[in-house]
């Protein structure tokens, strides 16, 4: 799990996101129709949605995302990944899938032995 997690790392700061933006562009691709209402998003990140305001300010920044009022409910706003954002996604899911895949055998393992620990109990 710790050399996954350690390549993921390494594959987030080559393309300049932390690994909370990179769950963010995560939440927003599997969004309906890839966009995603503030609030929503704020609740599938387990956050507050003034901080889930500030993660989309920075990842808006950065060329990933952009907003738009929702139309059907001016209250609300949408957060949909741009074609930078789609292409930054696809290639780190992409470079994630391989790396979990390279350590397949590690990572289940590990889930077995998780599952092991957990009947005992």
């Amino acid at each position: 799990m710790r050399r996954f997690l350690a390549s993921s790392e390494i594959e987030l700061s080559r393309a300049g996101i932390t690994s909370q933006q990179y769950q963010a562009l995560l939440v927003i691709k599997a969004a309906q129709q890839d966009r995603i209402r503030m609030r929503e998003l704020a609740d599938e990140m387990l956050m507050q949605h003034n901080s889930a305001v500030q993660l989309v300010d920075r990842l808006e920044t950065a060329g990933l995302v952009d907003r738009a009022p929702s139309p059907t409910d001016k209250r609300s706003v949408l957060v949909g990944l741009t074609a930078f954002g789609e292409v930054v996604i696809d290639a780190l899911a992409r470079r994630h899938l391989i790396a979990m895949l390279a350590n397949e055998p590690l990572l289940a393992e590990s889930l077995t032995r998780l599952r092991e620990l957990a009947q005992t109990r």
